[in-house]
C-alpha cells in the first residue's frame, strides 16, 4: 500500500472528483459518514462531543460529523473560528448543521470551553495539507485540548502535524485516535509523533485505485494482502531439499539462548534443514534444546573463532549470540569474501561492524542487516529526529547497498534503490529479550526457500509480527517472551493456506 504525500492526497482527491465523477461536498460526506460509522461502534451517545472545526476542509468535515451524529441522538457542541475564508464546502456544511443546531464561533480565548472528563473531542480544525506552524487563537484551542482529560480523536491527521515532513511547533493536538482516509500518512509511522497520531484507523471512502497505482512513491505501507499473495504454498511432493539449507552462526559462552531461538525459528518458518555453527560450550544445549538442528564445533571452546565450510548452505546467519572480540571483525571479514552468499547479520555481528566500520565497504550486496535503533546508530550516526533518521536510512542502504531492517514499531525496510516499508503488524510485547534473534531465524529461513532478498525482509518482518499479534491475542502482550513469537509463526501460515486454498 503506497504512502502518498500532501500534495499527491491533493491531486488525489481532485482526480476522484473529476473522473467518478462526484461533487467534493459529496465525497466529504461520505467520508465524513465513514468516520461516524467508526465512531458509533467505538463510542456510546452517552458523552458529550465537543467538535472543533477550523476553516478549511477539514472543518467541512467536522461540521458534517457533528450533523451526522446529531441526527443519531449524540449530544454534540460545534465550535468554528472566525476567519476572513472559509472554504466553500466548509460553508455549506455550516448552513446544513445550523438548521439542527448553535454553533459557538470563537472569537478569543473566553470563548474555548471547559472540557468536561468523559467528553469526547474531535479534532477537525486542520488537515493533512497544513504545512505552516499554529498560530493564534487555533495555538489556544489546540493547548486546551492537550491539558485536558478528555478522549481525544482526529478527522484524517492531528491538527499541527504535518502529513509527510518533521513539524517541531509545540502546537499540534495530542489524540488517542486518529480516523484517517483511505491511506496511511508517513507521519503515523515515526516514534515521535505517537502522541499526535494514537491509534490510528483507516476508513476506504472510493478515492481512485487507478490514480493511487499511477503515483510513485519510496514509501509503503505493507498489508495483509501484499503479504499472503507472494507466500509460496507447498508442493505435495516435495523433499526438506526443497526448502532450502541454512547455516547459523550463534552462540558464545552464556549466550546459547540466542542461538537456540533464532534456529528454533528458522525450522518453524519453513526451512528444510538448519545447520549450527557454534563454540564447543554451546554444543550440549543446542543438541538438546534442538534435535532436529545439525552442530558444527568451533575449535575455541566459549566462542566462535572460525568458519565452517560454507559450501551447501542457501543462507547464513551471524551474530545472535556472539561474542564480540578482535577475532570476530577477521572472521566478519572472511564470511563477506564470499560474494555470492545470502546473508543476515543481527547482534553482535552487527556491532563489530560498527567498532570496524571499513567492513562496510566489504559487505556483499543485498546482505540483510537487523539492527535496533541503538544498533544502528552505532552503525550511522545520531539524527535530531525521526525524519531525519529515515532519510539516513535510507542513504545508509543505498551507500552500502544492502538491505536495513530497522526494528521497532512498524518495523522499516530500506532497501538499495531507495524504497522503504513500513510494516503494519506487531505490539508492544514483542519488545523482549531474544525477539530479535526470532526474527533472524525467521528471515534467513525464507533466504534459504528461495525468496529474493527484499521480500525475504519484507515477509520476514511481517510474519514475525503477525506471530507476536497471535501471541498477544493468547496470553496478553505484557507476558510475551520470545518462544511465544515462535509458536505464533504457526498461526500465520494456518492463515497462508487458507488464503491460497480460497484464491484458487
Amino acid at each position: 500500500m503506497k504512502i502518498l504525500s500532501a500534495d499527491q492526497i491533493r491531486a488525489l482527491d481532485a482526480f476522484t472528483i473529476h473522473n467518478e465523477p462526484i461533487s467534493s461536498i459529496d465525497l466529504m460526506e461520505r467520508a465524513s459518514a465513514t468516520f461516524v460509522d467508526w465512531f458509533i461502534e467505538r463510542f456510546k451517545p452517552d458523552r458529550e462531543v465537543f467538535i472543533f472545526c477550523g476553516p478549511g476542509n477539514n472543518g467541512g468535515d467536522g461540521l458534517a460529523v457533528a450533523r451526522l451524529l446529531t441526527q443519531v441522538q449524540y449530544s454534540v457542541k460545534t465550535f468554528i473560528f472566525s476567519s476572513e475564508r472559509y472554504s466553500k464546502d466548509f460553508e455549506i456544511n455550516l448552513r446544513r448543521l445550523e438548521k439542527l443546531l448553535t454553533i459557538t464561533k470563537i472569537n478569543s480565548r473566553e470563548d474555548i470551553p471547559s472540557l468536561p472528563q468523559r467528553g469526547i473531542v474531535i479534532d477537525a480544525i486542520f488537515g493533512s495539507g497544513l504545512s505552516r506552524p499554529v498560530e493564534g487563537l487555533f495555538s489556544d484551542v489546540i493547548k486546551s485540548i492537550n491539558d485536558s482529560t478528555v478522549t481525544r480523536v482526529a478527522i484524517d491527521i492531528a491538527s499541527g502535524l504535518f502529513c509527510d515532513s518533521n513539524n517541531e511547533d509545540p502546537f499540534k493536538a495530542k489524540v488517542d485516535y486518529t480516523f484517517t482516509f483511505q491511506l496511511p500518512k508517513l507521519s503515523f509511522l515515526l516514534p515521535q509523533n505517537e502522541d499526535y497520531t494514537g491509534f490510528w484507523i483507516m476508513g476506504n471512502i472510493g478515492l481512485d485505485k487507478s490514480f493511487i497505482e499511477s503515483e510513485s512513491s519510496v514509501f509503503s505501507y505493507v498489508d495483509e494482502e501484499e503479504i499472503f499473495s507472494i507466500v509460496k504454498p507447498r508442493k505435495r511432493f516435495s523433499h526438506k531439499g526443497d526448502y532450502g539449507k541454512v547455516l547459523i552462526m550463534a552462540g558464545s559462552y552464556g549466550m546459547m539462548g540466542a542461538a537456540v531461538l533464532s534456529g528454533k525459528a528458522c525450522y518453524r518458518a519453513g526451512a528444510g534443514l538448519v545447520k549450527f555453527h557454534t563454540p564447543k560450550c554451546g554444543v550440549q544445549i543446542l543438541q538438546s534444546s534442538l534435535p532436529e538442528a545439525i552442530l558444527s564445533a568451533d575449535p575455541e571452546e566459549n566462542f566462535i573463532s572460525k568458519l565452517p565450510d560454507l559450501s551447501g548452505f542457501n543462507a547464513v546467519a551471524a551474530g545472535p549470540g556472539w561474542y564480540e572480540g578482535p577475532e570476530a571483525a577477521d572472521l566478519l571479514s572472511q564470511l563477506f569474501e564470499n560474494k555470492i552468499m545470502n546473508l543476515v547479520l543481527d547482534a553482535g555481528a552487527l556491532n563489530v561492524l560498527s567498532k570496524n566500520k571499513e567492513l562496510l565497504n566489504a559487505l556483499p550486496e543485498n546482505t540483510i542487516l537487523t539492527p535496533h535503533p541503538g544498533e544502528f546508530k552505532r552503525l550511522a550516526g545520531s539524527f535530531p529526529n525521526d525524519y531525519a533518521r529515515l532519510a539516513g536510512l535510507q542513504k545508509f542502504s543505498e551507500k552500502y547497498r544492502c538491505i536495513v531492517v530497522l526494528k521497532g514499531a512498524n518495523t522499516m525496510v530500506a532497501l538499495p534503490d531507495g524504497n522503504v516499508s513500513f510494516n503494519s503488524t506487531g505490539n508492544p510485547g514483542m519488545a523482549t529479550a531474544g525477539s530479535g534473534d526470532v526474527l533472524t531465524g525467521v528471515i534467513v529461513s525464507l533466504l534459504a526457500q528461495g525468496y529474493s532478498p527484499a521480500i525475504a525482509a519484507k515477509l520476514g518482518v511481517y510474519m514475525h509480527g503477525y506471530a507476536g499479534d497471535s501471541a498477544a491475542c493468547k496470553s496478553g502482550t505484557a507476558s510475551i517472551i520470545a518462544e511465544d513469537i515462535i509458536e505464533g509463526i504457526k498461526n500465520f501460515y494456518l492463515k497462508s493456506e487458507r488464503y491460497y486454498s480460497t484464491s484458487l
